[in-house]
């Protein structure tokens, strides 16, 4: 039995390893660790890449979030509202620079915001929307300015996992009034460590998260504000480089592979597949599908835990993002959400489920996966 991991890293690496051992050969020789040349030719050919005027690199995408909430002032008594289905970085750095996060149910296709509950969720202490691209899947982000142009809000996008993906043609992190990204080794545009970047299109709220993130100094040894140490070293910026030549490839394959597991999985009553909704193009960071329980239904399993155990018996990896959402973790229960408040994605955290998905997966090994459903959820 072929084992079928739901994420392999070594074969990307295998495709590229003499060119990012000479970049890193290349970097190491120069002496020049921490910022310099290297890092500045990746931020401008990120921002590029994006459409973005200004990127500023930092150490990881959660320190994306934290300076684009201090450029924007966001402080005690403020609130930001932003999704409950996601990594908890999002919300975590909302409270990290002293604000409140509101959290607004999900759309059960896209698992991203439900726009339709935004407006009724603003108060007079929003000051700022964080969409996240989950899985990939763009944010209708034209309506979603719309939104925030009519109360006067900021946009921060969270695009940690959808480096790549668009929304009527233009990249996300150009979209918003500031976007971050992550390029932990897991993300379509993974680095071999920590990293991360923010893009904007405002030159002031660029200089503003480029003072925060070296100790609030806007000259050497002169902080004009309470900062952070924030940086990307240049290993990674060099090896990301490399990558980024490779990302649009990358991204096609894993979209070839979305489409086949959409044709072989869609036909399942009590599979839900992800969608992409129109106008918007995802780059499939996750393949999530949501398991339902049939009527015939014998085991006392959930049906995702059910179909989880058995891929796994038939050596076929797989993950839950999320099993519990933002509202649920302990560190949040103060805030009060009841599950009537937020009930799609109370559901539908007992029922996602995330399969192999990455450019490296063969048709051989998504045919097992896609036979091992099957069969697994027969016997639910």
């Amino acid at each position: 039995m072929n084992t079928v991991p739901p994420l392999d890293l070594s074969q990307q690496y295998k495709l590229i390893q003499d060119e990012v051992s000479q970049a890193v050969q290349a970097v190491l020789a120069s002496g020049r660790y921490i910022g310099g040349s290297i890092v500045e030719a990746f931020e401008q050919e990120f921002g590029q890449y994006i459409g973005a005027k200004e990127t500023i690199s930092c150490n990881s995408g959660t320190d994306a979030l934290f300076l684009a909430l201090r450029a924007f002032n966001i402080g005690p008594g403020d609130e930001v509202i932003t999704t409950p289905f996601t990594f908890i970085a999002t919300a975590e750095m909302i409270s990290a620079v002293g604000a409140t996060p509101v959290f607004v149910d999900i759309n059960p296709q896209t698992f991203n915001l439900d726009l339709e509950q935004i407006p009724q969720a603003i108060t007079a202490r929003t000051k700022a929307i964080i969409p996240v691209h989950l899985f990939g899947q763009p944010v209708d982000m034209t309506r979603l300015m719309a939104i925030a142009q009519s109360y006067h809000l900021a946009v921060i996008e969270d695009c940690a996992q959808a480096t790549g993906a668009s929304w009527q043609g233009q990249k996300v992190g150009s979209i918003g009034h500031i976007g971050c990204f992550s390029f932990f080794p897991t993300k379509n545009l993974g680095a071999c460590g920590d990293g991360g970047a923010v893009t904007t299109q405002d030159p002031a709220l660029a200089q503003a998260m480029k003072i925060i993130k070296e100790h609030g100094q806007a000259s050497r040894y002169s902080s004009e504000t309470v900062g952070i140490n924030s940086r990307l070293d240049a290993l990674q910026a060099a090896i990301l480089r490399i990558k980024l030549r490779y990302l649009d490839t990358w991204n096609q394959q894993r979209q070839t592979l979305a489409r086949r597991y959409h044709q072989f999985l869609y036909p399942l009553s009590e599979i839900i597949t992800p969608q992409e909704i129109a106008c918007g193009q995802s780059v499939w960071n996750q393949y999530t599908i949501r398991v339902q329980s049939p009527s015939d239904a014998v085991s006392t399993l959930k049906p995702r835990d059910h179909l989880r155990n058995y891929l796994q018996e038939q050596g076929i990896g797989s993950m839950i993002y999320y099993p519990i959402p933002l509202h649920r973790q302990p560190v949040y229960q103060s805030l009060g959400y009841s599950a009537e408040q937020l009930p799609i994605v109370e559901a539908v955290c007992q029922e996602v489920l995330s399969l192999p998905l990455f450019p490296e997966l063969s048709p051989d090994q998504q045919d097992q996966v896609i036979y091992a459903i099957k069969e697994g959820y027969s016997t639910v």
